[in-house]
């Protein structure tokens, strides 16, 4: 057989796995609830690889070790950021989550959480997340898409459009049919995937061209001008974009395709190990990507081997290292790390149409087997809308999901935080701070795009942020009414939580419920 036949057959083979774990989760979804977040059934492990893996996409195979090969260490302050977020993230929100959205009348999305939380009768807060949710993840699902388009391209020679719509389309039907489960259980498989091809590929690279002198030489001879993590010209540009990236940690707390994994855990004391096993992935898994951006410039410029693409460099290198068979799965666990994602987000969108928009206009409530079926629809009709604009992509695969993840995080990371750790928030302080956040990503974006001026580089889920954050709590000072329901609730999330992670017995539930929390 062909090499091209060896790869092919490698990729056909993950795509059926793919479909077969899809069905055996429809088997498993009984209801609405099952379909959307798999009954708060998922344990430690499949939690932390299906978080990990929807998190990094083909950013992490892809977008990372581009951007390293292309400018250097510097680009490594995203890694360093994401590292840092993700294991706050898993620390702070992830148990108290898990418990608040059950306490808080067994909320099942994001949104849903924010109404029941802080008692938002004029449902505004959920309408406007719920939009939001779509919006942003229109950009994020097309840039998976788009990963997958540029994956069939560069690797077989293929047609963009047709790489792009057989990716889609995989993914659509396992999580058509899968929901929830079916993402987490294929997330698990495409985690272990992309772990075990990020610490191939650089091995493997690193001692065909001689091993640390080889590396060093062959970057040399490529006469890349690459930047250090800290640049030896440091500047007020150069601060900036040492800020901007490790504010990409900022994004965490504000991914709803992350911590909907945190409300489907088992039980809040499954959230100490998962974040054992999803930060020892993601470091050991980032680290794998930087060197393989680094091994690359001296692969590339020892081999003679033509790279148009920076973005395209782990899969250029599997290719000529591997048998074709290998190299074929590790060019679906490249695949793993684009549809993981993908899949999750589509998800996300189902239930924000369903649960978050429709149910929030339906007088009656429809039946679960309904319920399910609408679900399937949104998943389709979203990945339509979204599969057009990847048709043509006007950005990088990176850019893509930059926009999308500041938007995220500016709309939803501080109102987040705050419903979970302040007593005081309101409905109109949330959707205040909600709006704000949202809005300054997209002005801020466009200012920097229409001028030269160099403040406007930074990242823009910064000042959406940190704005979110002072309109919040300024508005709900100004409207803050005393509810008792509300507070008990509170006290009962911070007792759950300090019982549930193993507090002594001695530790008295105000002072578990008071613990790192704001009066």
């Amino acid at each position: 057989m062909s090499d091209v036949t060896f790869q092919l057959l490698a990729i056909g083979i993950y795509f059926a796995a793919m479909i077969a774990i899809g069905v055996y989760a429809a088997r498993k979804t009984k209801s609405h609830e099952d379909y959307m977040l798999a009954g708060r059934e998922l344990n430690p492990f499949t939690a932390a690889l299906s978080a990990g893996a929807s998190d990094m996409s083909g950013w992490l195979l892809m977008g990372l070790p581009g951007a390293i090969y292309a400018f250097g260490l510097i680009e490594a302050w995203i890694a360093i950021g994401l590292t840092i977020g993700a294991y706050l993230n898993w620390k702070l929100v992830a148990p108290r989550l898990r418990a608040y959205t059950e306490v808080a009348r067994n909320s099942i999305t994001i949104p849903s959480f924010f109404e029941n939380r802080l008692r938002d009768r004029s449902r505004l807060l959920r309408i406007v997340s719920g939009l939001i949710i779509l919006v942003f993840f229109t950009f994020y699902v097309s840039s998976g898409m788009v990963a997958g388009g540029v994956f069939f391209e560069s690797s077989f020679g293929a047609e963009y459009l047709w790489g792009m719509l057989l990716v889609s389309g995989v993914t659509l039907l396992y999580t058509l049919f899968g929901g929830f489960l079916g993402a987490s259980l294929t997330d698990v498989v495409q985690g272990m995937m992309m772990f075990l091809a990020l610490i191939i590929i650089p091995v493997i690279a690193f001692f065909t061209v001689g091993g640390l002198q080889g590396v060093q030489e062959g970057i040399a001879d490529s006469g890349a001008q690459l930047q250090g993590l800290i640049p030896a010209d440091l500047d007020g540009v150069a601060v900036l974009g040492i800020v901007s990236s490790l504010a990409w940690g900022l994004g965490y707390v504000g991914q709803p395709h992350i911590i909907v994994r945190f409300m489907a855990l088992k039980s809040v004391a499954a959230a100490r190990p998962a974040r054992r096993i999803g930060i020892g992935w993601m470091i050991i898994s980032l680290v794998g990507a930087v060197i393989s951006g680094f091994v690359g410039i001296a692969y590339v410029q020892q081999s003679g081997l033509g790279l148009e693409n920076p973005e395209t460099v782990v899969l250029a290198m599997s290719q000529a290292l591997l048998h074709p068979f290998v190299a074929g799965l590790v060019l679906a666990a490249v695949l793993a790390a684009i549809m993981s994602t993908l899949s999750s987000q589509l998800i996300v969108c189902s239930s924000a149409l369903v649960e978050d928009l429709f149910q929030v206009f339906v007088k009656r409530q429809p039946s679960q087997r309904t319920l399910v079926l609408l679900g399937r629809a949104c998943v389709l009709a979203v990945a339509a809308i979204a599969a057009l604009l990847a048709i043509n992509p006007s950005d990088t695969i990176l850019g893509l999901v930059g926009f999308a993840w500041a938007g995220f995080g500016a709309a939803f990371g501080p109102v987040v935080l705050l419903s979970l750790f302040w007593r005081r928030l309101t409905n109109w302080g949330a959707l205040a701070g909600m709006v704000v956040g949202a809005a300054t990503v997209f002005i801020w974006d466009a200012i920097e795009k229409a001028t030269q001026i160099e403040f406007f580089t930074l990242y823009e889920i910064v000042p959406g942020f940190v704005l979110n954050l002072l309109v919040a709590v300024v508005v709900s000072l100004l409207t803050h009414r005393h509810d008792e329901e509300v507070q008990e609730e509170f006290t009962r999330t911070g007792t759950m939580v300090a019982v549930r992670a193993g507090e002594p017995a001695h530790v008295s539930a105000a002072a578990a419920a008071d613990r790192n929390v704001l009066p």
